[in-house]
């Protein structure tokens, strides 16, 4: 029989008992012995889950109290110095400085490959030393053994670690640091073994990009040198093909190569071809980023290939880690039959591995075949289901023409029109848009949705938290203001709530970084907007106010990637298909009055495919799919966009094809680092640089502010810069809020009246 094993399971917990855990220590109502029982009963039942579904070999090291790749920075030692506690004693406090930035600034933070996962970045110096810090790894491999698993352990690759960080200070070749990390993990593979460890998972996941040949070169020499180090160890690829890198990855000296056959099916030919026959070869079977079931009997198809040429050395596995799932569809009484039986959690994906493995082996098996019957019944039903198919979206779809694509005038003369009726100061002030989900709003959302609340009793109560916002706005001397997102849970959910063609869980988390966990809608069929979704809130908002409010809408690319999309349609027609239905939205606001609209488009740079060849076709559609929602409007309508924690470089003269009016980004974790696009593109239009860390609970002063501003306005035309924090305030509480921005708009009236003196004196 084929071996079944997972590369990572959720670590969030059922009732996201990590999330609250987290916050209840970072808040002093728990302490650190409860935080670490939290953790050893959630890794207690994440691995009996596993078991109970099938699963015979256990991921051991998928648990991190962040972020996985943070953990792994502890684990080899590579802790900058500004979060060296004085006493050399390195704890979970240290952890959690250089994740949420207490004290001083924090790690950059930035999405896991084409995920909306975020990682904390590795920093590295030149003079960069490694050694062996943490031990949890060692402590959890003991746990499990102590409770009767077989289990393997999981290390991020030296040389993705490598390539996931950033060089520091002096400018040098991260690679160089190779020689002085291998010999840490030559330490680590020797512990393991020593616990009695038998295989050891090695994630290598920028194998499916395009390497340099120095760094494939590299991975060459540093496998050879770990190969002499027990215990076996699986290679593992995930979220894309190998292609140019399959006989690098095949004839590398390891004991076996797990493969992405969800994203990248085409290429199980080259590596039954090119793969020894003496290694493990582990097939990603089952999509480990969607909630769709598996279709088992394609998955066999290709499973009774490899059998033929692998046989007892042939494993079955989820394509990638399963933390990019919700944890048990079991849990989801409110969905109907139809749609559930359509579905499949992390839990029901380890039930699919499994069977995928006992199938190979004994495809007559009576439990195989009645999953082979359930798997072909719900993708039959799911096909012929009016509720996927709507010829009225279809048909607006062809209707579009080429005057929906682009604004009526160039960049350069509605912005003076913009100005003209907008009035603004030098460095306008604003904000991303939410301001803090207090408990009271939370508390009354709830009550509505239980029934306890009527509609006009929680329409008083949201209008009530967005007078508050506008006050405060206007008390700090903010220049635009927002409505402060109060009757929002989340910038996807809320409008996939209105719209027609999306489903939604109730239990159906997924980590996004640290405690934060979202709730991805479900794009089950054809997408229309049947009714206004904003344009109520945002009205009220401007007339408590003569300032202007910006309208508030997520765009059609980061409502399709921040969702678990439809894998029956591409994503470019699902893009599209938002893209109208926000440009009905967009079009109500500014009847409505509103002046500003803003349009997020944070997931743009995630949606990016990996490799380069794939690239352009993505950016026409994704450019597309965002000038169709904005662009039909006048030319006094500013149109905003919003793209946090990417890099830009590659992706600067697209996001100028967007031909929005201002751009504002993060970019204070990187110290402005991110701006070195604008200094080799000459961007057409405004760009507001996020000047202080939203995730961070740390208040930056004026002077600090005041520097970033200085160092962006050496980058960007001052005629052209605005001044907002780099994300929404959703997760701040109102007196870090406001202390912030406080300080942020001093900072941009110092830099008005710096350049006004500049100005008198150059007169």
């Amino acid at each position: 029989m084929a071996l079944s094993h997972t590369l990572g399971f959720p670590r969030i917990g059922r009732n996201r008992e990590l999330k609250q855990a987290l916050e209840a220590y970072w808040q002093g109502r728990l302490d650190e012995a409860g935080l670490r029982a939290v953790g050893r009963s959630l890794r207690a039942s994440h691995w009996r889950m596993q078991r109970d579904a099938g699963i015979e070999l256990l991921p051991v090291g998928d648990f991190a109290w962040y972020d996985q790749v943070l953990a792994h920075s502890l684990l080899v030692g590579a802790i900058p110095p500004r979060f060296r506690p004085a006493d050399g004693r390195i704890g979970l406090d240290t952890l959690f400085a250089m994740a949420r930035g207490t004290g001083t600034r924090a790690l950059e933070m930035t999405k896991w490959f084409d995920t909306n996962y975020h990682y904390l970045v590795p920093e590295f110096s030149v003079d960069q030393e490694f050694r062996l810090s943490w031990e949890q790894l060692f402590e959890e491999v003991a746990e499990a053994h102590q409770s009767g698993y077989r289990v393997k352990p999981v290390l991020l690759g030296p040389l993705t670690y490598l390539w996931l960080g950033k060089a520091r200070d002096d400018a040098f070749d991260r690679l160089e640091l190779l020689e002085r990390l291998l010999p840490v993990y030559g330490e680590i593979l020797g512990r393991l073994a020593a616990l009695g460890v038998e295989w050891v998972q090695i994630d290598e996941p920028i194998l499916v990009l395009d390497l340099p040949q120095a760094w494939k070169s590299a991975f060459e020499r540093a496998y050879h040198l770990l190969q002499q180090t027990p215990p076996k160890k699986l290679l593992a690829t995930y979220f894309g093909a190998l292609e140019d890198n399959l006989g690098l990855a095949a004839n590398l000296p390891v004991d076996g190569l797990h493969i992405d056959l969800v994203r990248a099916p085409q290429q199980l030919a080259g590596v039954l071809d090119r793969l020894p026959s003496y290694k493990v070869l582990s097939l990603g079977m089952v999509d480990g980023r969607n909630i769709w079931r598996c279709d088992l009997e394609q998955a066999l198809r290709l499973l009774r290939l490899a059998a033929e040429r692998f046989g007892q050395r042939l494993w079955v596995a989820p394509s990638c880690s399963l933390l990019h799932c919700p944890m048990d569809l079991a849990r989801e009484d409110g969905l109907d039959e139809e749609l559930k039986s359509w579905l499949a959690f992390a839990v029901q994906k380890c039930t699919e591995v499994a069977i995928l493995a006992k199938a190979v082996e004994t495809p007559g098996a009576p439990a195989v075949q009645a999953a082979l019957v359930e798997s072909r019944s719900a993708r039959e039903t799911r096909r012929g289901s009016p509720r996927i198919h709507k010829p009225a979206v279809q048909a607006r779809l062809h209707g579009i023409g080429e005057d929906d694509w682009r604004r009526p005038t160039a960049f350069a003369g509605r912005i003076v029109r913009q100005h003209a009726q907008l009035g603004l100061p030098p460095f306008p002030t604003t904000t991303i848009g939410s301001f803090p989900q207090t408990a009271e709003i939370r508390q009354a959302r709830q009550a509505f949705r239980r029934g306890e609340l009527d509609e006009s009793g929680y329409e008083a109560t949201m209008r009530a938290q967005i007078r508050l916002a506008i006050e405060v706005q206007e008390r700090l001397g903010l220049d635009v203001l927002v409505h402060g997102e109060a009757e929002r849970n989340d910038m996807v959910e809320y409008f996939a709530e209105q719209l027609d063609g999306y489903a939604f869980t109730r239990s159906g988390w997924v980590q996004s970084y640290g405690s934060r966990c979202v709730k991805p809608a479900l794009i089950v069929g054809d997408i229309q907007r049947t009714r206004p979704m904003t344009v109520e809130w945002i009205r009220y908002a401007q007339s408590l106010t003569d300032k202007p409010v910006k309208g508030m809408l997520t765009g059609p690319v980061t409502m399709l990637m921040w969702s678990f999309p439809r894998e029956d349609l591409s994503r470019e027609q699902q893009a599209l298909q938002l893209a109208l239905a926000i440009r009905d939205e967009v079009q109500d606001l500014e009847a409505a009055g509103i002046r500003i609209v803003q349009i997020d488009e944070a997931a743009f740079r995630e949606g990016l495919p990996l490799r380069q060849a794939e690239r352009r076709h993505y950016l026409d559609w994704a450019v597309r799919a965002f000038r169709l929602c904005s662009s039909g409007v006048r030319d006094e309508t500013q149109i905003h966009t919003h793209m946090c924690y990417s890099e830009f470089n590659d992706l600067i003269e697209a996001i100028a094809a967007l031909d929005a009016d201002v751009l504002s980004i993060e970019t204070s974790r990187s110290q402005m680092e991110l701006l070195e696009a604008f200094e080799a593109f000459a961007y057409p239009g405004e760009v507001g640089p996020g000047i202080y860390d939203i995730h961070s609970p740390r208040v930056p002063d004026r002077e600090e502010i005041l520097a970033l501003l200085r160092q962006a306005a050496e980058r960007i035309p001052p005629e052209r810069l605005w001044v907002n924090p780099d994300c929404g305030l959703k997760t701040r509480g109102w007196t870090e809020a406001e202390a912030a921005l406080a300080n942020m708009v001093a900072a941009a009236r110092a830099l008005r009246a710096s350049r006004l003196q500049v100005s008198e004196n150059s007169a």
